[in-house]
């Protein structure tokens, strides 16, 4: 579903089935943001941001999870975003537009841990079921 979103917003998507195929796409397509899933088969997500921040430093990352307290070890990652699931696709969709608008002095900033705009993205109450 998230795929098709984001081609209706006319992006370019190069969705991966796990971490290591998400490491070759980034490595031969050279990505202008990455969505990024922790529960990945293969390589997890953290293990994947780590070698994507060693070879793409100022990419734009948008970390997605169901995982529970990830606010912290996301902010010290230096990602632009954690975004927890359910997913609310609005809210997405602007985050990766002011992403990719960033100025590249504030990706620097928030890669070397100096402040920096972060978008942390709870899920909605009203996406979450009870």
């Amino acid at each position: 579903m998230l795929l098709r979103v984001l081609q209706d917003e006319e992006y370019t998507v190069l969705p991966a089935a796990n971490g290591a195929e998400a490491l070759e796409l980034a490595a031969a397509q050279s990505p202008q943001l990455a969505l990024l899933d922790l529960t990945l088969p293969i390589q997890d997500g953290w293990q994947v941001l780590q070698r994507l921040a060693s070879d793409h430093p100022l990419l734009p990352v948008v970390i997605i999870t169901a995982r529970p307290n990830q606010l912290f070890p996301a902010l010290a990652s230096g990602v632009g975003a954690l975004m927890e699931k359910p997913l609310d696709l609005p809210k997405l969709l602007r985050t990766i537009r002011d992403l990719l608008e960033e100025p590249l002095e504030a990706r620097r900033a928030r890669v070397a841990g100096r402040p920096a705009e972060f978008h942390f993205l709870p899920p909605s109450p009203a996406l979450v079921q009870s």
